[in-house]
């Protein structure tokens, strides 16, 4: 272990994270959270690990802030705002740690995989939220294929989709450009962009399903709608349908490592 890794990822990460603050992408917990998670994949990774943390962090605050004002309504049903607390890092971040650790006291490149499939599967569905909400056609349910109202969990378009592809790609991109010098897996280009657009997708999708049918939503009693925030129309919601631990991170943690295991799998390294 290098103590100048630990430095120069703790300074890094907490440049960023600040600067994420201060442009309020970041609560104070928010901040914390991923200081630690990026000085974790920098000290016992490499640049390779930690960038890709932030070509996924950088990508998703650009989006979350583009067009934020026709977003505003979308976003008004979600359990949260764009300005991400402690419990949506972990939620992103915390498989990656997880992976980042375990490659660290047991090398093999299966732990190197899994955290690109995880990457793509969390940027992808980002990239599908914060694009996808902007599309001027009503979504679809992704279980019964039904017209759903814009920003109803489960809800699929075309342009979320395409925006969802787009995503895992980029993370791919992003692993292959990052991972020169560094070729754990011994595959070239293609594979990395490969594996970015297919685990990032079924990943998404993945949140997609257990969203529309298993995750925990209230009911406005106002406009009916099922929402994830608790206050909806100025008014309290009440109890609406799902599974009551399975909120908005729940629901990534478990997609994330639906990724990371489709990314093991392309690389040949699951059973």
């Amino acid at each position: 272990m290098v103590w100048s890794d630990w430095i120069i990822g703790l300074i890094g990460a907490s440049v960023i994270a600040g600067l994420a603050y201060g442009k309020r992408s970041l609560s104070l917990s928010g901040l914390f959270a991923a200081v630690v998670v990026g000085t974790v994949l920098y000290a016992l990774g490499n640049l390779a690990w930690f960038g890709t943390l932030i070509a996924f962090f950088l990508s998703s605050t650009v989006l979350s802030k583009f067009k934020q004002r026709a977003k505003a309504g979308v976003e008004a049903t979600y359990e949260k705002s764009g300005r991400r607390d402690a419990g949506q890092v972990f939620a992103n971040g915390g498989i990656a740690v997880l992976l980042c650790i375990g490659h660290y006291f047991v090398p093999h490149p299966a732990w190197w995989a899994a955290f690109i499939g995880v990457m793509a599967t969390v940027n992808a569905d980002t990239w599908a939220t914060e694009i996808g909400g902007l599309s001027k056609s009503q979504p679809r349910s992704i279980l019964t294929l039904k017209k759903v109202p814009t920003g109803t969990s489960g809800g699929i378009s075309t342009l979320g989709t395409l925006a969802t592809m787009a995503g895992g790609m980029f993370i791919g991109l992003c692993a292959w450009l990052l991972s020169i010098g560094f070729d754990a897996l011994h595959v070239g280009f293609g594979w990395f962009l490969l594996t970015g657009l297919v685990a990032g997708t079924i990943g998404s999708l993945t949140d997609s399903i257990i969203g529309a049918k298993w995750q925990w939503m209230q009911r406005c009693v106002v406009c009916a709608k099922d929402v994830e925030a608790k206050t909806h129309c100025s008014t309290p919601t009440s109890a609406g349908r799902g599974v009551k631990w399975m909120n908005n991170d729940a629901v990534n943690l478990i997609a994330s490592v639906a990724g990371g295991l489709v990314a093991m799998l392309l690389a040949g390294y699951a059973t």
